[in-house]
């Protein structure tokens, strides 16, 4: 059965010139992208330095995508906050149009409060007041914080969580829940090393920040596998865990926008606190592209 959010999602960059956002240049980026096989366009995630970003600046750039985006793409959007009700504000506030759902990470300052019941109740609000279905967002490495599996099986039971984003790369974590929860319930990867298999483990999709730079590749991987290719699907796994390694886990947000830069986007700078790579780093990039095939 075709879920309504399976495919490839890219986990948009925030294009910035100086320190100032660029809408224009994010549009420029969504237009590109539409010509690739991609299913759509997750703004305002961890790969969007959403973190760093102020309202104003967040709403300018979902107008953005959303103007930019082809009618056969599908936007997603971040929208977390540290307080239920500053989520619950923020996703409020979003244009009434266009948006698939809203991808809602746990707050993390408060982590050692952050039990089962504290995470249930704010989901469940966040959920309740929601005009767009909502994804859950589970990035360990970024928030500190590891939904357990029991704790998404119960909320999958909610009307309105209509799936899950799990950035933590456990194909453990994937069986646990995938066997327990409702068929309509979309098991979105978040890391492009495990595509292949989470598929094969009945994930639907996933939203990707290696799709910025390879999106051809992913969308391609995600073609083969539902068309029954799996060896060919396989093959191409094995070509991008190093790309999404070196891009994503290695060099970050950085290093993944200066391979757009060379790949024909706009990556342009980090804002700060991040850092941009130094040059033996973009020499590793563009070797590690042109080795690809880019």
């Amino acid at each position: 059965m075709k879920k309504t959010l399976e495919g490839i999602y890219v986990a948009l960059t925030t294009p910035f010139v100086g320190d100032q956002i660029s809408a224009s240049r994010l549009k420029d980026n969504v237009r590109k992208l539409n010509a690739t096989a991609v299913a759509g366009y997750l703004v305002l995630g961890s790969t969007g330095e959403s973190v760093s970003l102020t309202d104003a600046e967040s709403l300018e750039l979902v107008e953005a995508v959303l103007d930019a985006a082809s009618p056969a793409k599908k936007v997603l959007v971040g929208t977390a906050r540290e307080s239920t009700k500053g989520t619950i504000d923020f996703t409020a506030s979003l244009p009434a149009r266009g948006i698939a759902a809203v991808l809602v990470r746990p707050p993390s300052y408060f982590k050692s409060k952050m039990t089962r019941e504290a995470l249930r109740a704010h989901y469940l609000a966040v959920a309740d007041a929601s005009r767009y279905p909502v994804l859950v967002y589970n990035m360990p490495q970024n928030t500190g914080i590891s939904l357990e599996a029991r704790l998404v099986i119960d909320l999958a039971s909610h009307r309105n969580i209509a799936g899950l984003k799990e950035s933590g790369g456990s194909l453990a974590f994937l069986a646990e829940v995938v066997r327990e929860v409702h068929a309509d319930f979309h098991y979105l990867l978040g890391s492009g090393s495990v595509v292949y298999p989470g598929l094969e483990m009945g994930a639907c999709g996933a939203i990707l920040a290696v799709a910025n730079a390879a999106p051809e590749m992913c969308a391609e991987l995600f073609r083969l596998f539902k068309s029954g290719q799996k060896d060919k699907a396989r093959n191409l796994q094995l070509d991008l865990v190093p790309l999404n390694k070196t891009l994503v886990e290695v060099y970050g947000i950085a290093g993944l926008k200066h391979a757009q830069d060379l790949r024909g986007y706009y990556g342009g700078p980090t804002r700060l606190p991040l850092l941009p790579v130094d040059e033996a780093a973009k020499s590793e990039i563009a070797a590690l592209l042109k080795n690809q095939g880019f």
